[in-house]
């Protein structure tokens, strides 16, 4: 039987800049990809997987995200306020930190996902997940096998499933796919501010700490305009 966590944190707080005009009156989270919004995609896969609870960080344009999500009625959700100041990706996991609870948690983008969708990418990552040897997994995308990513890619990954990153190299072969499984108590004591958990990984990658397991479908990373409407292109061609 697999261990899939029951909480989710959903990083839905970021101010859309790339997506502007876009995202001048609405959050990124809220625009349609193929005739559904892009947090709902992840949200039903998190709920196909067994997900109960869902941590949604909120900043621009929070009052239509809130609302949006008075709709779903399958996951508990639970707003993680920063009206007030948008924490990126880790002051946020910061300021959620008392909402987590102490088993391994999803992380997950809301720009991010897969084709053919579908639980299996996050089952297969928490079946991969081994809390000894490991403080977070990343789920990774084959960069020769994904749309809207125009990156020379993030990560190396060994044969024992431990990630390096690209560094110097002019390439890499994995790009972060926007989830991961994560110990909450990384963020214990962390100081509610802006930074990114790249702060974190900096620690624990050299360590061995951070481990990936590849996608084993195609991926799709909505990050501004032209790539919305690539998605949309192929998500019609492929009948998705």
């Amino acid at each position: 039987m697999i261990d899939i966590p029951h909480t989710a944190m959903v990083l839905a707080a970021g101010l859309g800049t790339r997506m502007r005009p876009l995202t001048d009156d609405t959050a990124k989270p809220l625009l349609e990809v193929a005739g559904r919004t892009m947090i709902d995609r992840l949200l039903d896969n998190l709920v196909s997987a067994g997900v109960q609870r869902a941590i949604v960080n909120v900043h621009w344009c929070a009052d239509l995200v809130e609302a949006h999500l008075k709709t779903r009625e399958d996951i508990d959700i639970v707003i993680s306020d920063e009206r007030e100041q948008v924490l990126e990706t880790g002051g946020g996991l910061a300021k959620a930190r008392p909402l987590l609870g102490d088993d391994p948690i999803f992380v997950v983008n809301t720009d991010a996902f897969w084709e053919p969708t579908g639980a299996e990418p996050l089952q297969k990552l928490a079946m991969s997940f081994d809390k000894e040897l490991m403080d977070e997994i990343l789920l990774l995308a084959d960069t020769k096998r994904c749309l809207g990513f125009p990156g020379a890619g993030d990560f190396f990954l060994d044969d024992a499933g431990t990630l390096s990153r690209r560094g110097d190299a002019p390439s890499a072969p994995w790009a972060y796919a926007g989830l991961r499984i994560i110990k909450p108590q990384l963020y214990d004591g962390a100081p509610v501010e802006p930074f990114s958990a790249n702060r974190i990984w900096n620690d624990l990658l050299p360590k061995g700490r951070v481990h990936g397991v590849p996608l084993d479908r195609f991926w799709l990373h909505v990050g501004d305009p032209q790539a919305l409407k690539d998605a949309e292109f192929w998500l019609r061609c492929h009948g998705a």
